[in-house]
């Protein structure tokens, strides 16, 4: 099997910035030094300069394709191939090949050359990634139609950003290297304003950070590199809950907003002894003050705070770490410095900020009453099991008079229970048998020996040891239950907040198995999913591993599906919550394929739906006409019947006026299923509406001009298609007319509102409820007619179609004392003085 070729991307934020022009430049240097370069498809768009550098470069024809009666010409995949160069030169990444070519889109036809091993160098822009399309549309006012998933650009070996200032661009436009000389000025006025290019470029700039970013990390995650490189500043800001949180947020945004746009993460460490205090209510709004920062929001297990904190910095690369100063008092830091401290001491070269804020040491300091067993507590505990027995001996020896055996005896047993607190049952023993030997060496007589003379004292002294063991006991199984009860709340607070993260679509999938290798400090996880052929990759947070035997925990996650954890053994404990993780990865896998699966039957339910209601259609409404029309030519052709001119002339009118409905009928019902595939050619221009409803009434003939219009002079143009909005306004119209009394007919008013203008087609009629507003634009409905002569319920569904197509909306309204207004919305044409050559009054002089 062939290697897999190599995938080099040239990005740009826009056309014209030398994509083309650079991967032309690269051909020749590999040419030059001997490497085998083809093009396999290139598009100069009429540029001199790029169709220069063409020339020395073998070309491989291209294929031509018939569509449409047209010939077409796209990259012959079968020539490139079977010529098998070392590269291949493949413009326009994005391009969707003409119906009937080999593939639907290019980058299918280049993921087929890399298969076959060879090298290719391609060409796309921002505009064109999936992720970005939406943003783009919104900055330009441009739909883009061709995109490429971003998967398949962030796996090139290596994108180059060809960058260029957006007034350089304008100065090449301007001198007519990028487009004809007729299409510059509107070039220049509309997708090439220099806003627009900063702002794409500025995308082009921050897309292509994160890919060199992602690779950064992919380096370390293979090279085992733990260390911090400070390429970006990222900055990490530790919460609890407290209330200095919003403090130590703004202030980490602020340190991150002075490195040039640093990342800002906030993590909090949810602590298995449960002592941290946390309140969930306060780390909710602390969350969103950081999301409303532009940073992230993380949340880790761990036992031992300063490390978690360090291991999550770490694995994220993070330069800096802002902690707040203790809440605790200045006597509780004696004894136990803190996490600030720890963490300090064991930071390496990531730079830790300790803040100080309005509650610094002035919260209240909880007694530990063994909610922790750890290795520190319990060599806490084993010290004091050792120090604290002899101290005691030395403070009651000289009153050996003033206190009884009794005495003596309760204050090793509050010793006893004290140790028991610290450490745990195992010091707690350890100090009640020395307490003991203690007691019977120095305060039972006789003294200084271990023999005891009362059977009294020997009793006392094994009903202390007794209720020491037992206090110490009990003790330490409250503090064990204490922790497996705060590790339970621990894990239901992680499991809480990794359930928010799991709703939606794929990348919430990554996302859920992102926090899981944040939550856990791993370095990969990957869900893994067995077939005929073996394992498949179906979502990875890091680097992806082939098999399950490659990770160093698997958790099954189904039947089929296995989540593969790299970068250390989890615990028992850490495996049965991961349990639950990977069961809830198995639901969101099949809630995307079944949502998939919905999505790809619902427009096939759609067209039958839409197929069943033509049907029935077609099979009563079109015989209406089609009878009528049938009847007059059957009359006229009999030979029997010596027709009059008269009635001659009736039958050929009813005969061509029943035609005429047939053909509006097919005309409907070709523009829906046009409107439904997406086919229907929009131009869309700086329109002036008087126009466009001068001939709108005109269509409606006599019926038309009883409808009242009242339009301002100085109304703006809209950016519309002259002939649909024609067609949307008749259509209105002609509603209108068929239900306003006769007596008050209906009204046309224009009006501007913000940068759109409002056309309202107001009637008098009986209107239509409110629930039942959404029924009338469904196609072949006629709610409210009582006859079946005034077409097939085309009309509404179509205008509001049109509507939409050209960029504005169709609404219904109430009309205040009974009736129904239509509103037709659409946008202003803003970039086009209101005195446009070409707009006219109805009577034909220029305004």
């Amino acid at each position: 099997m062939a290697t897999r070729g190599k995938l080099r991307v040239y990005l740009g934020a826009a056309p014209g910035v030398g994509k083309t022009y650079a991967m032309l430049g690269e051909g020749h240097r590999r040419a030059e030094r001997g490497t085998d370069v083809v093009v396999g498809f290139v598009e100069t768009h009429g540029r001199q300069h790029t169709a220069d550098l063409v020339d020395g470069l073998e070309l491989v024809p291209r294929k031509p394709v018939a569509y449409r009666s047209s010939t077409f010409e796209e990259m012959d995949v079968d020539a490139v191939l079977a010529r098998h160069p070392k590269v291949a030169l493949v413009d326009e990444l994005a391009h969707t090949n003409v119906p009937g070519s080999r593939n639907t889109k290019r980058w299918q036809d280049i993921d087929e050359l890399l298969d076959a091993g060879i090298d290719v160098i391609t060409t796309v822009n921002i505009q064109h990634l999936e992720s970005v399309n939406d943003v783009v549309e919104k900055i330009t006012g441009v739909p883009q139609r061709e995109t490429v998933p971003d998967a398949v650009v962030r796996a090139a070996d290596q994108i180059e950003l060809e960058d260029m200032s957006a007034e350089a661009l304008r100065r090449r436009l301007a001198h007519g290297n990028v487009y004809a000389p007729e299409k510059i000025d509107a070039a220049l006025s509309n997708y090439f304003r220099a806003g627009n290019l900063n702002a794409l470029r500025e995308l082009a700039l921050l897309w292509t950070a994160d890919r060199v970013d992602d690779a950064l990390q992919q380096y370390r995650d293979t090279h085992d590199i733990t260390g911090t490189w400070e390429a970006r500043e990222r900055v990490v800001v530790a919460l609890t809950g407290g209330p200095e949180g919003e403090t130590l947020v703004r202030r980490a945004a602020r340190i991150a907003a002075r490195a040039s746009g640093g990342d800002l993460l906030a993590v909090h460490v949810a602590r298995s002894d449960g002592l941290s205090g946390a309140s969930q209510g306060a780390l909710a709004t602390q969350r969103l003050l950081v999301e409303s920062l532009g940073g992230t929001y993380h949340q880790v297990l761990g036992d031992d705070v300063p490390a978690a904190l360090l291991a999550f910095a770490r694995a994220e690369n993070a330069t800096q770490l802002v902690l707040g100063d203790s809440r605790r008092p200045a006597l509780a830091r004696v004894f136990s410095p803190g996490t600030a401290s720890d963490t300090v001491r064991a930071s390496g070269d990531i730079d830790v900020h300790i803040v100080t804020h309005a509650h610094t040491g002035r919260g209240v300091s909880l007694p530990h009453g063994g909610g922790s067993l750890g290795p520190r507590r319990k060599l806490q505990g084993y010290v004091l099991a050792l120090a604290l027995p002899p101290l005691l001996t030395l403070a009651l020896s000289p009153f050996p008079s003033e206190l009884n055996l009794v005495s003596d005896m309760l204050l090793f047993l509050l010793l006893t229970v004290v140790v028991a607190l610290v450490g745990g049952l195992a010091p707690a023993l350890i100090a009640a048998v020395l307490g003991s030997v203690l007691l019977n060496y120095f305060f039972t007589p006789p003294l200084h020996t271990l023999t005891i003379g009362d059977t009294n004292n020997a009793l006392a002294l094994l009903v202390f040891v007794l209720v020491a063991t037992l206090v110490s006991s009990t003790v330490d199984l409250a503090a064990r239950r204490t922790r497996q009860a705060a590790r339970a709340a621990a894990e239901a607070r992680t499991l809480a907040n990794l359930a928010g993260s799991v709703l939606g679509g794929e990348e919430a999938l990554t996302e859920m198995l992102d926090r899981v290798r944040e939550t856990f400090a791993l370095r990969s996880v990957t869900l893994l999913e067995r077939d005929a052929g073996g394992w498949v990759p179906v979502a990875s947070a890091g680097s992806p591993v082939a098999r399950p035997s490659d990770a160093d925990t698997q958790v099954p996650a189904g039947e089929r599906l296995v989540l593969a954890l790299c970068g250390r053994l989890l615990e028992a404990e850490d495996q049965r919550l991961v349990g639950a993780f990977a069961a809830q990865a198995a639901v969101v896998l099949d809630h995307i394929r079944l949502s998939r699966a919905a999505a790809e039957a619902a427009p096939l339910a759609e067209a039958n739906k839409v197929r069943t209601a033509l049907l029935a259609a077609v099979g009563h409404d079109f015989r209406t006409p089609l009878a009528a029309a049938k009847a007059s030519v059957a009359t006229l052709l009999s030979l029997d019947l010596d027709l009059p001119a008269d009635d001659r002339r009736e039958l050929l009118h009813a005969a061509d006026t029943s035609l005429d409905r047939l053909a509006g009928l097919v005309d409907n019902l070709l523009d829906m299923s046009r409107l439904h595939t997406g086919a229907m050619s929009i131009d869309l221009q700086p329109t002036a509406v008087d126009e466009v409803v001068a001939r709108a009434l005109d269509d409606l003939g006599e019926d038309g001009r009883t409808i009242v219009i009242d339009a301002p002079d100085d109304l703006p143009l809209v950016r519309a298609d002259p002939g649909l909005l024609e067609r949307v306004l008749a259509n209105i119209g002609a509603n209108a007319l068929r239900y306003s009394p006769a007596q008050r007919p209906p009204h046309l008013t224009c009006s501007t509102l913000a940068e759109r203008v409002e056309i309202r087609v107001i009637d008098r009629g009986p209107g239509i409820p409110a629930d039942d507003w959404d029924r009338i634009f469904l196609p072949f409905q006629r709610l409210g007619d009582t006859d079946n002569t005034t077409g097939i319920g085309l009309g509404l569904a179509l205008s509001r179609g049109l509507t939409e197509a050209m960029g504005g909306t169709l609404e219904p309204e109430e009309t205040p004392g009974g009736g129904l207004t239509m509103v037709v919305s659409l946008p202003t044409a803003s970039d086009i003085p209101a005195a446009a050559p070409g707009r006219r009054e109805r009577d034909g002089t220029p305004r």
